[in-house]
């Protein structure tokens, strides 16, 4: 089986004093790419690992959560400058608008800015509708969120892949409850479902819906971001 490491970012500034978990800054975000490209290591996009049972052994997945226009300005460049693909998730009620599922200071791409991102650097996934937490959520609110966020995608013509982003990373836990959710996934066609779980994960994957991502913040520096790539998240950390 292969290593394959999925690394899970949400905002980018250029300020380094509004650095926070949720937040890397543009100097740090490069040092990152440039190590990735630097030591050889191959981004991949969910789509490419349908039908595959092994990856190289320097592999890696980027992924941004929340589709921020602060990602289009900040981590966007970098990617093409790295020349990096990347993975963005889209909460789709919010597009156009603010991250109100916080603080609602974060302005979201619009549609346009979505369909004008370089798709052979970008692929675009699901976050939710409302980016509500998925084990507060009855079978036909599930289902409801399913039914809103492909008629939005419909509407507005976007090139979604069928992988979701669990919005905070939540899904139900309890086997009666995961069954009914997993269900849900398949009838939508989901492919990926993604968690957090600070794992390197195994490739191809023991259960597709519970696919691990390692949390980089923004107070990692080089050296524990090398450590969160080779083996994820440490206790001491």
């Amino acid at each position: 089986m292969s290593k394959l490491p999925i690394l899970m970012y949400h905002n980018v500034t250029d300020d380094v004093s509004k650095t926070n978990d949720l937040t890397v800054s543009t100097e740090k975000l490069e040092s990152q790419f440039k190590f990735l490209h630097d030591n050889g290591y191959q981004t991949f996009h969910f789509n490419e690992l349908e039908n595959r049972n092994s990856l190289p052994e320097k592999s890696v997945i980027i992924t941004f959560d929340d589709v921020t226009e602060n990602q289009l300005i900040f981590a966007v460049p970098l990617l093409e400058k790295y020349q990096l693909k990347a993975s963005f998730f889209v909460p789709f009620t919010y597009v156009g608008n603010y991250d109100y599922w916080i603080e609602g200071k974060e302005k979201i791409m619009s549609v346009e800015q979505l369909k004008g991102l370089d798709s052979n650097l970008i692929e675009l996934g699901y976050h939710s509708f409302e980016h509500k937490r998925y084990a507060s959520m009855s079978k036909e609110e599930l289902l409801s969120d399913f039914e809103k966020s492909n008629l939005f995608i419909k509407e507005n013509n976007l090139n979604i892949v069928p992988v979701l982003a669990y919005p905070f990373g939540n899904y139900p836990k309890k086997d009666e409850k995961f069954a009914v959710f997993e269900k849900v996934l398949s009838q939508n066609g989901i492919i990926f479902g993604l968690r957090i779980g600070n794992r390197v994960n195994r490739f191809p994957f023991k259960n597709n819906y519970l696919v691990k991502r390692i949390d980089i913040k923004g107070e990692d520096n080089l050296f524990r971001f090398r450590l969160k790539l080779k083996i994820g998240k440490l206790k001491l950390f």
